[in-house]
């Protein structure tokens, strides 16, 4: 890639600097970011100092978090060559995901995998897992015919799976998304909103529009769903329909009581995926009512064609105070 290591010579233990030298001064001016802000990040977030020296980086610091830091400068710049931008989002994710070194692209025209990392393709932007348990949530919704994802809110469940929706739907892999929620939080308040069904519960379904709308412009979301290429739907709306050859979502699953969990699943159709995502700790159903994403997890361990991955508060992408947040709740539930 061009980049090459350079160290002062003087035995391993004295070193308290790596040098790395990156022969495209344009690249390096984008990988160091507007007033260095993207070596700030870096700096805050690995405890070390970078100093900048021509078109040379002095990462300074103890050896193991030095190394790291270095590693992540490769593969931001490794990105750069490639032409693909580097964000903020982008240097947590290098930093999360063990700075992946970027290699020859594969794997089909509309997933790429960049050595151990993943890209998804949609026609607004690409999207890339930023956590190991990311990366192998998606690798296993590519894999498996029914995904289970379980975890925190910001954890990039929902998000993610609609990511692998639209991207299998490009690919022509299946051929309508449809995405679904209970309406548990409208409970018999449902029928006190304005308007018809549609407008009652489309509040509910707004976390689901918000995702599409990241992957596809809006005139082609709106087109489809007119098309009912793209459907958004209450889960009670579900009943009695085989849906077969498409990618469906269920959300918010953990509102969803074990009849209504069953009655989704068995509308598995041919040539079609299932993801089903949720909190188990968020349960907004009435006491005494068991959740259907518990029963389904216990029930459906061990069948061929299931995967269930788990997401935990260092999966967070929202604000970093959010994984502080739920870690402090975690600890505080474990006391009580």
């Amino acid at each position: 890639m061009g980049i090459s290591a350079l160290t002062p010579p003087t035995r391993a233990e004295d070193v308290v600097e790596t040098l790395l030298e990156f022969p495209d001064n344009r690249l390096l001016i984008d990988l160091c970011g507007e007033y260095d802000r993207n070596l700030a990040q870096i700096e805050h977030q690995m405890g070390v100092h970078i100093l900048r020296r021509g078109n040379r980086l002095a990462v300074i610091g103890d050896k193991g978090a030095r190394e790291q830091a270095a590693a992540v400068l490769r593969a931001l710049y490794a990105r750069l060559e490639a032409g693909r931008a580097v964000t903020a989002g982008d240097i947590e994710g290098a930093i999360r995901m063990g700075h992946p070194m970027p290699d020859t692209p594969r794997a089909g025209e509309q997933i790429e995998m960049f050595g151990s990392s993943v890209e998804l393709r949609t026609r607004k932007k690409p999207i890339e897992p930023r956590t190991e348990a990311q990366k192998a949530y998606v690798a296993n919704l590519f894999a498996n015919e029914l995904g289970f994802g379980i975890g925190p809110a910001g954890t990039g469940k929902t998000y993610l799976a609609v990511a692998v929706g639209v991207t299998m739907f490009i690919g022509g892999m299946v051929e309508k998304i449809v995405l679904s929620r209970p309406a548990v939080e409208a409970g018999e308040r449902l029928g006190f909103l304005p308007g018809d069904m549609k407008e009652k519960v489309d509040p509910y379904m707004q976390p689901l529009y918000d995702a599409l709308n990241d992957f596809l412009p809006a005139k082609q979301v709106q087109k489809l769903i007119e098309e009912k290429r793209i459907e958004i739907a209450p889960l009670a709306f579900m009943r009695g329909r085989t849906l077969s050859n498409a990618f469906v979502v269920l959300d918010e699953a953990q509102n969803a009581t074990t009849m209504q969990m069953k009655m989704f699943l068995t509308r598995l159709g041919e040539g079609s995926r299932m993801v089903i995502t949720g909190d188990r700790t968020q349960v907004d159903l009435p006491r005494g009512v068991p959740s259907g994403l518990q029963d389904a997890e216990r029930i459906l361990k061990g069948v061929k064609g299931v995967s269930f991955n788990y997401f935990t508060a260092q999966d967070v992408v929202r604000h970093p105070l959010v994984a502080r947040i739920i870690e402090a709740y975690d600890r505080d539930d474990t006391q009580a």
